[in-house]
């Protein structure tokens, strides 16, 4: 019998995968909103011009499900903390391995989860700097330049994060295009 994760991982193109995304939100009330279609399309950039030794297929399906027990609340500390971890064992129900529920769990530091896997890099990376780029009720988007300083010299600060350079590096790229 075939599980959810089964499903929506033999689907290779992303945009069906968000539709699935769509779909599963109306059944179940996840989180899926135009951020995650956002910091989902980051993603696929960044994996599309970086010359990665990974899967990009479960990294793009990581990026669409890892924030499914994110909250609306943002005032709600206990939460925020407790997100990724309630997804990652929501995503098991689902039929995902645990691998795949470590990276989703690993989109943020709460879980304390060591070694980290490499594409969990990859989704904090979107996460925060996709995050940080878009308006919020309490804040506007910041400015791509000044993300990328926060995202390095606040978020990251004193952490290991595999992908850094080479994110700041097709940010910057990215921005040359546009200019």
């Amino acid at each position: 019998m075939e599980t959810f994760a089964d499903y929506i991982l033999s689907e290779k193109g992303w945009i069906k995968k968000m539709e699935i995304m769509h779909y599963l939100k109306k059944k179940t009330g996840i989180f899926f909103d135009k951020s995650v279609v956002f910091k989902t399309f980051l993603a696929k950039l960044f994996l599309d011009t970086a010359d990665l030794d990974l899967d990009k297929n479960v990294v793009i399906t990581a990026c669409l499900l890892c924030n499914c027990k994110k909250s609306n609340d943002a005032q709600d500390f206990n939460k925020i903390r407790s997100y990724a971890k309630d997804g990652a064992e929501y995503l098991s129900e689902l039929g995902f391995s645990d691998r795949f529920c470590k990276i989703c769990e690993e989109v943020n530091r709460y879980s304390g989860s060591t070694p980290r896997e490499s594409e969990s890099d990859i989704l904090e990376l979107v996460d925060q700097f996709g995050g940080m780029l878009l308006d919020r009720p309490e804040r506007i988007g910041f400015k791509v330049d000044e993300a990328l300083v926060l995202l390095e010299y606040r978020n990251l600060k004193d952490k290991d994060n595999r992908y850094l350079e080479q994110f700041k590096d097709f940010v910057n790229q990215m921005q040359e295009v546009l200019v």
